[in-house]
């Protein structure tokens, strides 16, 4: 009675009473016929929270990729989790990684969205970023054909050479000269100008770019590096994002946005200038880029120049920072095992001698040396493999909805014991000597696919390998390197990737500096 009170009671209650009932009773009837029909999608990993899902479980005190390891050893190499409203697949087989990326590679062809790279990094327009159709095909188009091309890299090779050697003459200045005395030395920051340098170089044309007015740039980056760790509610909670705005986070990202903006114009327009007046200079990226200037004004939706500085940031972003982190992992796993350390350094005497100096030319007749380069990008890839739905699949007989945001563990995956049979977890470069030996880091073995796969695939491919081989032949071959006791393997946590913990050793030149 007291329930009833709380209700007006009015006529028309009689007629609306039946019909709700009757409502409920076939939305039940249907739910429950529509849930019996309804495809299976793939199980909920337990432990998720209401509205925060199992953002909860994840803390950089046990970093992700690890954690979600285990949980596929517990819940299958398909199950779903929840991180704040976006539902996420998550992959942790080669066999699932094929399916996603062959059979239904064109759904999973866009990569989730998030506020920061929308505002810092040209997100609609790059070729990393742009979301999948006729823009971003037209655009993988151009960059594959008239940017990064093995023609067009071969271009560049004096540039990345001269870069390189500057970098090591850098490093032999910080031995003590020819007493044979060891020196210790931050190889990771070492390792990081480097590869910033040589990157830099092939897009400007400036030497010795991470030590010679590079500081504003440096600046804005270490400033949007910042702001990419800052927690925002749009990549968690889309409907929330307004509350970014209330904690400054969104002008923040839009001020270094600006920042970086004018600098990357003020390098286009260098260049513009330089090309106006007759003179003697490599060509460099820009450059490339305004020759087929006619290409990218044909391209759909932007300015020319806002493609160019795209474009430019995408090779920066994508390939100083990894293939660093990729060299020090190398470095710190040859550290910890001596006896592979000392094989490469007895292939490189055998194939190029003691008297001369490594040289890109030399890389084909080495075996052990991208042996040792594909075990460390198995064992310590640089970061996930993130992605999202546009339409509804299947994947591994589970049905995916659209909207659906898809994570490959590839530090799960490639640790597979059904394809890497001895010791998958140990280090162990002769496996891509022996069993295997098939298994490349070009796309075509979902085993090991560091550099992405599918149409999204990293299109500087070819010349990360060529740098990655090349720098860490020539320390092996001009170095003697060390370490007190065992190197620490701690990781973490960077942007969109995991970082080796710094690394200090001892060094000491093997050869001399001929260059001298």
């Amino acid at each position: 009675m007291e329930v009833l009170n709380l209700l007006p009671f009015q006529p028309t209650s009689l007629i609306l009473a039946p019909c709700l009932l009757g409502l409920i009773v076939l939305y039940w009837s249907y739910g429950r016929k529509s849930n019996k029909t309804q495809k299976q999608e793939a199980p909920e990993a337990p432990g998720g929270r209401p509205v925060m899902g199992h953002l909860h479980l994840f803390d950089q005190m046990d970093s992700m990729h690890r954690k979600l390891g285990s949980m596929a050893d517990k819940y299958g190499p398909a199950f779903t989790i929840r991180l704040g409203s976006h539902k996420t697949l998550v992959v942790s087989n080669w066999e699932m990684v094929k399916e996603c990326f062959t059979t239904n590679d064109k759904c999973f062809s866009n990569r989730p969205g998030i506020l920061s790279v929308k505002l810092l990094f040209y997100d609609v327009v790059s070729v990393g970023y742009a979301p999948y159709g006729a823009y971003w095909r037209e655009l993988r188009k151009f960059s594959a054909l008239k940017l990064l091309s093995n023609y067009r890299i071969e271009t560049f090779k004096g540039l990345r050479t001269s870069e390189v050697e500057s970098s090591f003459k850098s490093l032999y200045n910080q031995c003590k000269g020819n007493d044979l005395e060891f020196t210790s030395v931050r190889l990771d920051t070492w390792l990081g100008d480097l590869t910033f340098n040589v990157i830099a170089r092939i897009i400007t044309g400036k030497k010795n770019f991470a030590s010679n007015g590079a500081e504003r740039y440096k600046a804005a980056m270490q400033e949007a590096m910042r702001l990419v760790t800052v927690f925002a509610f749009a990549d968690v909670f889309p409907a929330l994002s307004w509350l970014d705005n209330l904690t400054g986070l969104t002008r923040d990202l839009k001020k270094c946005a600006a920042e970086i903006d004018d600098i990357l114009s003020g390098w286009v327009e260098e260049h513009r200038s330089k090309r106006s007046k007759p003179s003697e200079h490599e060509q460099d990226f820009i450059d490339s880029c305004l020759d087929n200037l006619q290409d990218i004004s044909s391209l759909p939706g932007d300015a020319p120049d806002t493609v160019i500085k795209s474009t430019c940031l995408d090779m920066i972003m994508g390939g100083s920072d990894t293939l660093a982190v990729t060299l020090t992992w190398a470095i710190s796993l040859l550290l910890n095992h001596p006896d592979v350390l000392k094989k490469a350094r007895e292939e490189l005497d055998m194939r190029v001698g003691k008297d001369r100096k490594v040289d890109e030319s030399d890389i084909p007749s080495l075996a052990y040396i991208p042996a040792i380069i594909k075990e460390t990008m198995r064992l310590y890839p640089v970061g996930p493999l993130a992605r999202s739905t546009v339409e509804d699949c299947e994947v591994g007989g589970y049905h995916v909805p659209a909207g659906t945001h898809l994570l490959v563990n590839l530090w799960k995956t490639q640790r597979d014991g059904n394809v890497y049979k001895d010791d998958p977890l140990e280090f162990r470069p002769e496996r891509f000597l022996t069993s295997n030996a098939d298994v490349d880091v070009k796309g075509q073995h979902y085993e090991l696919v560091p550099f992405g796969v599918g149409r999204r695939i990293c299109p500087g491919i070819s010349m990360a390998i060529q740098l990655l081989h090349l720098i860490l032949a020539r320390i092996i071959h001009e170095f003697e390197i060390t370490s007190e006791g065992k190197v620490d393997m701690s990781e973490r946590v960077g942007f969109l990737f995991f970082k080796k913990m710094p690394l200090q050793v001892l060094i000491k030149q093997r050869m001399i500096d001929q260059s001298s």
